[in-house]
Formats: structure tokens, sequence, C-alpha cells
């Protein structure tokens, strides 16, 4: 079996000119290296892992039979990502997918050869995981989920349900969130001066800094949050819903789920 079939199949699951079933060419199982940036446990992981496989058996993949899956799970920590990363290519795979910014950055550091494949990646162009959105070239390709603009969006959104918002904080983790939170922190700013709302960058890195930013912001009336879409919000968001529905702030979040926790 070609690399690029597999990763055809890896990228999209069920997506345009997938390959047929019994496709591969040789009786040796397929393996591929997954590294997640969220914790095992994790429902919304357990989710997307269970969609995973349903798209692999579409098309005639079956773990334990003609694919085998490597599984490591790095919730939000670069280091431990690190390591793993390490484990999985000493294992040499046929392909790798990656979850998060910071999973696919540790791969990339340690194979520029075996076929990577990223989702939920916000910004691969900046982060330096492909030369362009066109054309990716080296080992590297994926999706991309969230594009900068998004952000002004969600503030003219918050304005929208809180009108008395006058500062609003965008809640992320340097380490993990694309490009140390550069990604969307420039639209953000440039967003909030032109409705009068007060722009905060609030990097956190742990259980104490969320509450900590949150219940600054809450000090006063006219406070809002803005969750960034990162790893490390997303391991998080129990805290952080918890500690916004405390101080009373209204927050937008990226992602459905983290709305429907918080309901």
């Amino acid at each position: 079996m070609k690399r690029r079939e597999l990763l055809a199949i890896l990228a999209g699951a069920v997506v345009a000119s997938p390959l047929p079933a019994g496709a591969q060419t040789s009786d040796r199982p397929q393996r591929v290296g997954m590294l997640i940036g969220y914790a095992e446990n994790d429902p919304e992981t357990q989710a997307r892992l269970a969609a995973f496989r349903q798209g692999l058996a579409t098309l005639g993949w079956t773990e334990g039979r003609n694919i085998l899956i490597d599984y490591r799970f790095a919730p939000a920590d670069p280091d431990q990502a690190q390591s793993f990363a390490k484990e999985l290519v000493a294992l040499r795979p046929d392909a790798l997918v990656a979850n998060s910014t910071p999973a696919t950055a540790a791969l990339l550091h340690e194979t520029r050869t075996i076929p990577i494949v990223f989702v939920g990646v916000s910004d691969p162009l900046g982060s330096g995981f492909v030369a362009s959105i066109a054309r990716p070239n080296g080992n590297c390709t994926g999706f991309t989920n969230f594009e900068p603009s998004l952000v002004g969006k969600w503030l003219q959104m918050l304005k929208e349900i809180a009108p008395g918002i006058v500062r609003v904080a965008v809640l992320f983790n340097p380490k993990t969130a694309p490009d140390g939170g550069s990604f969307f922190l420039g639209p953000f700013d440039s967003v909030a001066r032109s409705i009068a709302v007060e722009p905060i960058a609030a990097p956190v890195g742990d259980d104490a800094e969320i509450e900590r930013a949150l219940a600054s912001i809450g000090r006063q009336p006219g406070g809002g949050v803005i969750v960034m879409p990162d790893a490390f919000a997303t391991v998080h968001r129990k805290l952080i819903i918890e500690q916004a529905a405390a101080h009373r702030l209204p927050v937008i979040y990226p992602y459905h789920y983290q709305v429907v926790e918080g309901a």
C-alpha cells in the first residue's frame, strides 16, 4: 500500500477518493502511531477515537486485523508529548497521527520522514508544520480548524450577548496555544478597540493561574472572556467553566461541547 493512500484514509476517514477495502498489497498490518493532546478518559477524546475507528472500518480497516494503532495521550503537556513522540517513532509506524499543536510539534521534532497527519491545529503554517497551506510539502499534512479572524467574530458575538461588557480577556496557555497565543491576539486587539472594549491577554499555565485570571476579570462589572482554541484550555475546561460561572462572566467557548458542559 502506498503511504499517500494511507494518509488519505487517516486525514479524512471518509473523504473523497477513499481507498477501497482490501486494496493493500501486503498481508502485513499497517501500523499507525497516534499522539493525542488530551486525556485518555476524556469523553470528547473517546468520541473522537470512536469516529476515527468507524471511518477506518468503513474503508475496510479493522484495528487488530489489518491495521495496528499505538496510542499515546499527553494532555496539554509538551514535555510528555515529546517523550511519547520518541516512543512512537521508535516503533517505526507507517504513518503518524497528531491531535493538537503540541503533539504535531513533538512528532515533527522526532521525524522528517514518517508521514504525519495532524488535526486540531489552528496555524500549521506559522507553527512551521507545513511550507504552505496549498502545498504542505515535507512529511506533514492535515486539517486546520480555525483561522485568526474568527476571534473578532467571537468578540462581536459576546458583545451582542452581553452589551454591557467593556473588558474582555482571552484565556490561553502560551506553551500550547498557536504561536504562543499571538495567532489570535492581533485580530482580537484590533476588533476590541473598534467596538470600545478593552482587550486583555490572559496567559495561564495551571489551575491557580486560571482561578486568578478569571477572578481578576470578574472583580468589576463589565467583564467577559473568550477561551482560545488551545489544548490546555480543553483539558482544563471543567475548572474554567466553574470559575466563569462563579464570577458570573459571559464566556465564548470555541467548541460546542464546552458550551454544553457549561450549560
